[in-house]
């Protein structure tokens, strides 16, 4: 249900004094309190203005105040809060910088540029130079930004310091100073783990409480390494209204603002089930206006590409989530808790978010090398696909087994993406995949590569292969462990190099599964079926999260919600997706969202790095399933 936000307490009034107090010139009630401006963020209150210079004495009538009949005014409510994303991976669009400032009003931009997969490629950076570790692109779009911030008031909070959030701070510092820009950067440290023998990284998910207490002291830029990616909003929320710990709903509607925002653009129609429906060939970025009770509104700057309506936010907030508990280093969000609903064009409102206690231990990423891995892809062109596939692997296997270094891992996969009588001769082809992996690097590399090329004149009718053999490359294995949140010294470092420890959250909640709703809503009578693809009705988002995957899927009224509860179930899902059938599935119902969340336990082996799958961040799974047939109601399919 909707959670109204909580309601003040208004002070207790007492009858007036007879006495009249000590009169003194008078002052506006704007003058008492201090109010939050647009593109400022909450901190101490300003300075009292200085005294005025003597005035001339002039004799005037004063009349007794008249007793109070009414209680004093409320002070005005704070400003919303503007947040904006320009970034949503190491890599993404490097114009965004200048789109969002330029754009449109903003108080906060961040930019997210970490993945477990980036953190991998910033500890081998780090192996190079030491004086990296962090992602330079950010530099680069500071250039051409950093004058906009300061001239449009906007504060910039960002992960990209990745391993070195220090080393970027003071990059930072040196590039406003060549262009003659002042600027106040403070950074967030104590990610920054013992680093087991035989990994490149480890560091912890961090919270928003260090952000916040940067942009409380003043903090233009805020840089940190490893924190949550909804703690890049969470931060400047909490400094912005002064929310403190103990303020669980407002922090976890900011976290749910927070995980809408963190993939940029897949928030306004990128990667989105229903793309035809919109013109999404240059999505705008989105932003979040959020309120002091941490509900928000998710919208983008006018003019901007692509939409932002209830289906593009419910696929980002099902993206790479597990249960109802999204559990956080700040605060446990009730993603069932959550209500959307259209406020105009391109603006979703996000409210009704309940939070709880955090857990009391704290995600640490572990990255390592686990070995190398080299990959072959052979064509086969026309009749007897499956007979060339036979015969290729029957020679392969007698190739590595005379070389006596067969690598320890050898895995085979036929795409028959070939069609009979093809039109072209790319569509009469089909791709036979070779993966090998190996602690060693020479079982990987000549082995195969010799091995592949010595056939060339010897195998199967047609015989080529998509790209020359290569020597093999190492490959990146992701494990996570957790660790004692009271153990990980989270500093914040101020603008002014002050070191300020940021506490633990004294009360945290040990996790728990939410039970499955008592009642699901009643099935539709039976009725004529048709058998059609998922997706001409359910939307689908899908992603990795170390080795698992997840796939969440979802219906744009409640007729259709009536069947998706019932219908996809955990063996119906296996059954659709029959790679899945001999993992773990779970299944977890959202009804406010009309969803249904998948979490396939295992499917992505080691994590992406690791490139066990064909797809190995499981981005297209979702899209997979929706192209799958199953019988739907014919009251739920449109004429034809």
């Amino acid at each position: 249900m909707t959670i109204p936000p909580a309601q003040s307490t208004p002070a207790q009034s007492t009858p007036a004094q007879s006495t009249p107090a000590q009169s003194t010139p008078a002052q506006s009630v704007a003058a008492q309190t201090p109010v939050v401006q647009p593109g400022t963020l909450a901190g101490p209150p300003p300075a009292a203005p200085p005294a005025a210079s003597p005035a001339v004495s002039i004799p005037v009538s004063v009349t007794e105040p008249a007793p109070a009949t009414t209680r004093p005014l409320d002070p005005p409510a704070p400003t919303p809060l503007r947040i904006g994303n320009a970034s949503g991976f190491y890599g993404d669009r490097f114009d965004a910088m200048r789109e969002m400032l330029t754009g449109g009003p903003l108080d906060v931009l961040t930019g997210d540029y970490l993945a477990e997969l980036t953190m991998l490629i910033l500890g081998r950076s780090r192996l190079k130079d030491p004086s990296r570790g962090y992602a330079s692109t950010f530099l680069r779009q500071l250039e051409e930004g950093l004058g906009l911030a300061v001239e449009r008031g906007v504060k910039i909070v960002t992960n990209a310091g990745g391993l070195n959030p220090a080393g970027l701070a003071d990059s930072v510092r040196e590039l406003a100073e060549k262009l003659g820009i002042s600027v106040r950067v403070a950074h967030v440290e104590g990610d920054a783990q013992p680093v087991p023998e035989g990994f490149l990284t480890a560091n912890a998910y961090l919270g928003g409480a260090g952000i916040a207490a940067c942009l409380k002291a003043g903090a233009d830029i805020v840089v940190t390494g490893r924190v949550t990616d909804a703690a890049l909003v969470t931060g400047p929320a909490a400094a912005h209204f002064g929310w403190g710990p103990d303020d669980l709903d407002a922090l976890a509607g900011a976290v749910v603002a927070g995980h809408v925002l963190e993939c940029g653009t897949q928030a306004t129609g990128g990667n989105y089930a229903f793309f035809g429906d919109h013109d999404v060939r240059r999505p705008g970025f989105p932003l979040a206006e959020i309120h002091a009770d941490g509900s928000s509104v998710i919208t983008k700057h006018p003019g901007t590409g692509g939409v932002v309506d209830l289906s593009t936010v419910t696929a980002q907030l099902l993206y790479e989530t597990g249960g109802a508990r999204y559990a956080g280093p700040d605060v446990t969000a009730r993603l069932d808790t959550v209500t959307l609903a259209q406020e105009g064009q391109d603006r979703v409102g996000i409210s009704g978010v309940r939070g709880e206690a955090p857990p009391p231990t704290l995600k640490v990423g572990l990255n390592r090398l686990g070995g190398w891995r080299n990959e072959v892809v052979f064509v086969l062109t026309g009749l007897d696909i499956e007979a060339k596939s036979r015969l290729v692997r029957e020679q392969f296997a007698d190739a590595l087994e005379r070389s006596g270094k067969a690598p320890a891992e050898v895995r085979w996969e036929l795409a028959r993406t070939d069609h009979p009588d093809a039109p072209t001769e790319e569509t009469a082809s089909a791709l036979l995949r070779l993966v090998v992996r190996d602690q060693d690097a020479e079982s990987v590399g000549r082995v195969v590569s010799g091995a592949a090329v010595e056939l060339a004149l010897g195998s199967y009718p047609g015989f080529h292969v998509t790209a020359p053999p290569g020597k093999g490359a190492p490959y990146g294995v992701f494990e996570a462990v957790a660790v004692a949140a009271t153990e990980v010294a989270h500093t914040a470092v101020l603008p002014d190099g002050t070191r300020q420890e940021v506490p633990a959250p004294a009360v945290t909640l040990l996790l728990d599964d939410v039970p499955p709703p008592a009642e699901l809503p009643a099935p539709l009578p039976p009725e004529v079926t048709r058998s059609v693809p998922l997706g001409l009705l359910a939307g689908a988002r899908s992603g990795d999260k170390g080795g698992d995957a997840n796939v969440g899927v979802w219906v744009r009224d409640d007729h259709a919600w009536r069947w998706l509860a019932h219908e996809l179930t955990v063996q119906r899902f296996q059954e659709l997706l029959p790679e899945t059938k001999d993992l773990v599935v779970e299944r977890h119902v959202l009804p406010h969202l009309r969803a249904v969340n998948f979490v396939v336990r295992g499917l992505l082996g080691e994590g992406v790095a690791a490139q066990a799958r064909f797809d190995p961040q499981a981005k297209a799974l979702g899209e997979w399933l929706r192209s799958r047939h199953l019988a739907v109601p014919v009251s739920l399919l449109g004429p034809g």
